[in-house]
């Protein structure tokens, strides 16, 4: 059977290794090996996991290197056909593994998959880290199969079909270790958040294949790190997304784009310090400045196709924006259609 190997990377995680850490033990998948990538934790963690989990092995990595530069530098030390990129927030059930590894052996140019992502408080519920496969629209504005915004559907079983997507939540993500590798795997400027999506665009624009398995399920607490609306989250969250266009668009699209995505941004920054929000004020502005220092000095486009014919999955031609803020679309089937329901 082909090796997976899990990894959760860890920092300052202890009580999520204690809580989800025996769920990902139980996993059935008998080619599996679990390995905890540590960014330089600083409270017990590493001698939880060495005293209570001797078999778990431990990549004590010298530093804090965020999401992206973490797993890079732990995957180059990981044998394995698939590493799935785990977030410690996340419960995992026994038979998680197998559906996924069939799917991506069944096609091998499928370089990634998620399962479908559930809140953990509210299993009924999917969560805001990839619900059940991610999307993205004209402007570079993600959402999900469940999710638009920060309006989550129930799951009523309306997105269990196996399909391709634009990208995989990186909070249960399964990669192709060979094609992560090729791809130069996840861009660590980004430090954290969207990298996974800047690398999915990147496979598909190399003839990949993206995908969501819902036969798989997992639950997923969220905020671990990073509570929804620190400052830190969204500057990250504004900056990498303009990153990531400015990476991957073709240049002629490229061009006509990023100052509309700048005027929208604008607009919700100053809307939301007429809300009272500074801190989400600030935090556009330093983003603004943080893409064009990132334009000015560390720019690097992906490689575009020759025949720039490649179709992106999950890419929706028209604006999130528009539908759920001016028509007042909460549904991903509303926008989308319901053949991907």
């Amino acid at each position: 059977m082909p090796k997976v190997a899990i990894v959760i990377l860890n920092w300052n995680g202890r009580h999520y290794l204690q809580q989800f850490l025996p769920f990902v033990l139980a996993s059935s998948y008998p080619g599996m090996k679990v390995i905890i990538a540590d960014n330089a934790s600083t409270d017990d963690s590493i001698a939880f996991v060495k005293e209570h989990y001797p078999s778990v092995e431990v990549i004590a990595l010298p530093g804090n290197f965020g999401y992206a530069k973490g797993y890079n530098e732990a995957l180059k030390q990981v044998q394995a056909d698939y590493c799935v990129l785990l977030n410690s927030d996340v419960e995992v059930q026994a038979g998680w593994i197998e559906p996924i590894v069939q799917l991506m052996e069944a096609d091998k140019t499928i370089a990634a998959c998620q399962p479908k992502i559930l809140m953990h408080s509210n299993r009924q519920m999917f969560e805001y880290a990839g619900a059940a496969g991610g999307w993205l629209d004209y402007l570079g504005y993600p959402f999900a199969r469940g999710r638009l915004f920060d309006v989550c559907e129930e799951d009523k079983g309306q997105y269990d079909t196996a399909e391709p997507v634009f990208w995989a939540s990186g909070a249960a993500l399964f990669v192709r270790a060979t094609a992560f590798h090729a791809c130069g795997g996840l861009d660590e400027y980004f430090f954290a958040h969207q990298e996974e999506i800047d690398l999915c665009w990147r496979l598909q624009l190399a003839g990949y294949k993206i995908m969501v398995c819902p036969a798989s399920v997992v639950y997923h607490v969220g905020g671990g790190t990073l509570p929804k609306g620190d400052e830190r989250k969204v500057f990250l969250n504004f900056r990498n997304n303009l990153i990531m266009l400015g990476k991957n668009l073709p240049a002629a699209q490229l061009i006509w784009k990023l100052p509309f995505r700048f005027m929208l941004d604008a607009i919700s920054a100053w809307k939301s310090l007429l809300a009272g929000e500074g801190i989400y004020f600030i935090a556009i502005i330093k983003a603004h400045a943080g893409f064009i220092k990132w334009l000015l000095f560390a720019k690097k486009r992906a490689t575009q196709p020759a025949n720039n014919k490649v179709v992106l999955s999950g890419w929706f031609t028209g604006s999130v924006v528009w539908q759920y803020f001016i028509k007042g679309k909460t549904k991903f089937s509303e926008i989308v259609g319901n053949k991907h329901a």
